[in-house]
């Protein structure tokens, strides 16, 4: 089956838009140039950890074993790099969708994949994940898919514990699959994470012993934690306390998050509920959640239109969308002097989600959808079939 005609051209026109955009703001792809400058570090064998690249002197913050990979890149002129890694991000996004579409057990045949990647792609995570260059679809994409195979597959956690040898914060998902009971899973994706520490290692020695010692605690080198481009709880007490460190002010309600969003996600009665819940517990806990670390509102968006909860999609849909944080004043240390009424507006991804969290069993109460995703819609029918006979 082919995508239709209609489908096909507001893809097109959504790229070319987007590809319009970047060309207008100069594209710098901030973050894509620091990968570069990471496999370029590799390659010629510097300091990984020693430099500050582009105009906001950004430095590498990933392991060891994230700058082996990202050493193709400097194969490539920064011109030509910027191009591929734009497709190859518009590729992502559509394997996001999909993926997205498994964990809500309702697979998109390819006009409406089409339609839906060529909406997500104005959803802001997205948007700012491709102009700045980032990674985030394709960890994304390399957790959900692990997550979402048939029970019993092959090494099936190995790709989590890659995507966790990456970027550090998709290790939590093991402790969701600990607290769910697939020990297996959980153990081969420590397996494959200890590899890429391993693999690091044996690469990059001393860059390994600076990253694990040194570096892995030094918050401040992946930025300001206060501005309104952070969207974690630590961002949020921040500009609403006026403290660039509000230090235990953060910290207890963080754990206090951490625990109750861990303790749904290992009950949920879905596992497209507990994968969710794990997600954006990470988020609002972790120190610093870019906006463009938001993108699994993709797959939010998916399961909460699979069952049926088209308001609260409609919802999701508009946070992600309208930006407000960048309707702030957010100029130097301006984020920090906001006015009560625009606290919101520049809080609106953890807002959302604390409320989401806060009304999930509710929510899950309501719901006519069968507690076994993995069962399939066929067997839903036959079970609700039978339950109407009864």
């Amino acid at each position: 089956m082919t995508p239709s005609l209609p489908a096909l051209l507001l893809l097109a026109l959504s790229l070319a838009s987007f590809v319009t955009l970047c060309a207008l703001r100069g594209a710098p792809m901030a973050d894509l140039l620091v990968y570069r400058a990471e496999g370029a570090a590799v390659a010629h064998g510097t300091d990984l950890y020693g430099f500050t690249v582009t105009e906001w002197r950004l430095p590498a913050t990933y392991p060891p074993f994230a700058a082996v990979l990202f050493v193709p890149t400097v194969w490539l002129p920064v011109p030509a790099l910027k191009a591929v890694f734009l497709a190859g991000n518009a590729l992502l996004l559509a394997v996001l969708v999909a993926l997205s579409a498994r964990l809500a057990a309702r697979p998109l045949p390819p006009a409406a994949l089409c339609t839906a990647t060529a909406l997500a792609l104005w959803l802001e995570p997205v948007f700012q994940t491709l102009l700045f260059g980032q990674i985030n679809l394709a960890l994304a994409c390399l957790v959900l898919w692990d997550l979402t195979r048939p029970p019993g597959a092959r090494a099936r956690g190995a790709a989590l514990g890659i995507a966790a040898g990456v970027k550090l914060t998709p290790a939590v998902f093991v402790v969701y699959l600990l607290l769910r009971g697939r020990v297996r899973e959980a153990a081969t994706a420590v397996a494959a994470f200890a590899g890429t520490v391993a693999f690091g290692a044996a690469l990059l020695p001393a860059a390994s012993a600076d990253f694990w010692t040194r570096r892995l605690y030094e918050t401040g080198r992946v930025g300001k934690a206060w501005i309104v481009d952070n969207q974690s709880l630590r961002g949020l007490l921040a500009r609403a306390l006026g403290d660039p460190a509000p230090g235990p002010a953060w910290a207890l309600p963080a754990a206090a998050v951490a625990v109750a969003g861990l303790a749904l996600a290992a009950r949920a009665r879905r596992d497209s509920h507990g994968v969710l819940l794990t997600a954006f517990t990470v988020l609002l806990v972790c120190p610093i959640s870019w906006t463009h670390h938001w993108v699994w509102c993709v797959p939010l968006l998916a399961v909460l239109l699979a069952e049926g909860r088209t308001r609260t999609a409609a919802l999701v849909a508009l946070v992600f969308t309208a930006r407000t944080m960048w309707l702030v004043p957010h100029e130097g240390a301006l984020d920090l002097e906001l006015p009560w009424w625009q606290q919101p507006l520049a809080a609106a991804y953890p807002l959302l989600v604390l409320g989401l969290l806060i009304t999930y069993d509710s929510m899950i109460g309501r719901s006519p959808i069968p507690s076994n995703e993995q069962t399939g819609t066929l067997t839903w029918l036959s079970r609700s079939f039978r339950s109407a006979r009864r």
